[in-house]
């Protein structure tokens, strides 16, 4: 279940992540690295439903090859731009030294 840990951060995640996995999906275009936004995206949906522990420099990493892989696409800048906000609630990670 999406947000199970009661966390409405992670529900937002979850929601901004599965609609931008049904734009891309429904995107017709191929774009070289489509493979590695999509698995992304399912990496971070995974996160969200609660089935792995929610890591923010982990959620930023998946997030720049999200931005990286379909950047270009502005049917989709939209939707990224949703799965960054939806990051962005997470905060900062912190930095440990």
């Amino acid at each position: 279940m999406a947000g199970s840990d009661g966390d409405p951060r992670t529900a937002e995640l979850w929601t901004a992540v599965s609609r931008l996995r049904r734009e891309l999906a429904a995107h017709p275009a191929e774009f070289p690295d489509r493979d590695i936004a999509e698995d992304e995206l399912a990496a971070l949906a995974a996160m969200a439903s609660g089935g792995v522990l929610l890591e923010i420099p982990r959620l930023r990493g998946s997030l720049l090859l999200i931005a990286g892989a379909i950047g270009s696409v502005s049917a989709l800048a939209r939707g990224l731009s949703e799965v960054r906000e939806a990051v962005d609630l997470f905060g900062q990670p912190s930095r440990e030294g």
